[in-house]
């Protein structure tokens, strides 16, 4: 069971996310539940959420330098965050 203080682990700031009106993009910790997600983001940032859906990356291995070495990303899982009325998210300001 993940506490609340390590279920978010950052916001997730690209072109794309930042186009949705009312939806935002965290990366969550994999254990979390959508419920701890949603009572999170309401503890953190005070807004009320309406849905939240979670998406999770495997990990993935590339080759690079010539195929002599081996990178691998991370695991990674994704929630996209919903706001009841559109309401706006300020990531710099916590409550």
């Amino acid at each position: 069971m993940t506490t609340q203080t390590n279920v978010l682990i950052r916001p997730i700031v690209t072109e794309k996310t930042v186009a949705q009106k009312g939806k935002y993009t965290f990366a969550v910790n994999p254990k979390a539940s959508k419920k701890a997600i949603e009572k999170a983001i309401q503890e953190f940032y005070g807004v009320e959420i309406e849905k939240v859906n979670i998406t999770k990356l495997p990990q993935k291995n590339r080759m690079t330098g010539k195929g002599r070495s081996m990178r691998k990303r991370a695991a990674l899982t994704k929630a996209v965050v919903t706001t009841k009325n559109g309401t706006s998210i300020d990531f710099n300001a916590f409550k």
